[in-house]
């Protein structure tokens, strides 16, 4: 689909999708700053989560490959990720490593019997039961065949027996988890903000051309012209992404869970500076006197803490805080390394 300029005298954040594929959109964001938009484009990048596998338990590998190159293919391959809310990030799930709340199991078994080389693909990963739901977990498989993506190849005798643990994360802790290739992000196509200062040899409207898809949504059109004065107030508000799924989440979907990820950072954010404003000066500051809020907007989406990692993990005490170590007390509590 491919729809003409939208108003630009409406008032409003308003998303005008271009074109739209199963594994693509083209849509323009309007009526937002840049802080924004730039914003929405990190956290669809890096904090949206997916599912991903993160553990592999090898029970047999003849091949010639090693487990360890095994294992970081086994990563890569996409795995649908739909409806992933109904999955526990591991942190949050009470069970000591992994089970059927915070994790979905695949296992792999594949032996070569003939004399030809045999492949084995993504669609040789069988999703185990129970899991969360019947769609989260599935390789992603789109080519024709319907093979998805080659893992390895045996020769006769050769044999590979896995077990793999796909779990929930996203791309800022790793990129296996990431849910796009890549976004494409302009604005002010023109350049009559003046945001970018081309290097040139001879002309530089010869030497740049101007994208002339998003050039035409400008509602000025067309390049400033020489002694027009220069606006030194203009802002952009008009944003063109070019977004690309690898598969496991369909691009609305990742727009949508952006846009969510930021509301929740956002409610964490108005937590901590409601618990500053109820501490009642309180001159140790040892807590915080409001309460958690149980959302944004009539809480629809409640509050994430986000990713944690075993360095990073909120509320948690870390051993290099101070505390004692078998050598004594750390230099930054009470130590004796000094004296």
């Amino acid at each position: 689909m491919d729809y003409g300029p939208m108003d630009v005298d409406e008032v409003g954040p308003r998303v005008v999708i271009r074109e739209s594929f199963p594994d693509r959109a083209d849509f323009v964001l309007e009526n937002v700053d840049l802080a924004f938009a730039n914003s929405l484009r990190r956290t669809m990048l890096a904090e949206v989560p997916t599912m991903a596998i993160d553990l592999v338990e090898v029970d047999e590998n003849t091949s010639v490959l090693a487990d360890e190159f095994i294992a970081h293919r086994l990563g890569l391959i996409p795995l649908n990720s739909k409806q992933i809310e109904d999955v526990l990030y591991t942190r949050d799930c009470d069970c000591d490593q992994y089970c059927e709340n915070c994790s979905v199991t695949l296992t792999m078994h594949a032996k070569c019997t003939g004399d030809e080389i045999m492949k084995v693909y993504a669609r040789d990963l069988v999703v185990a039961e129970p899991r969360p739901n019947e769609w989260v977990g599935n390789p992603v498989i789109t080519d024709e065949a319907g093979l998805g993506s080659v893992i390895c190849k045996l020769r006769k005798g050769q044999e590979v027996r896995m077990k793999c643990v796909a779990k929930k994360g996203i791309a800022k802790e790793h990129a296996k988890w990431a849910p796009t290739s890549a976004i494409g992000f302009e604005y002010d196509p023109n350049n009559k903000l003046r945001h970018l200062d081309y290097w040139y040899e001879i002309d530089p409207i010869a030497e740049w051309p101007v994208d002339e898809k998003n050039a035409s949504w400008e509602s000025e059109g067309g390049v400033q012209q020489s002694g027009e004065p220069f606006d030194y107030n203009a802002v952009p508000s008009r944003f063109f992404f070019d977004l690309e799924s690898i598969g496991n989440l369909e691009p609305d979907a990742v727009v949508q869970q952006g846009i969510k990820v930021m509301q929740q950072k956002l409610a964490a954010v108005l937590q901590e500076l409601a618990g500053d404003e109820n501490r009642n000066g309180d001159a140790g500051g040892d807590g915080f006197g409001g309460q958690e809020p149980d959302g944004m907007q009539g809480g629809e989406y409640g509050v994430d803490q986000g990713y944690t990692t075993p360095y990073v993990n909120p509320g948690a005490t870390s051993q290099w805080g101070g505390g004692a170590t078998p050598y004594g007390a750390t230099p930054y509590g009470q130590s004796g390394w000094n004296q």
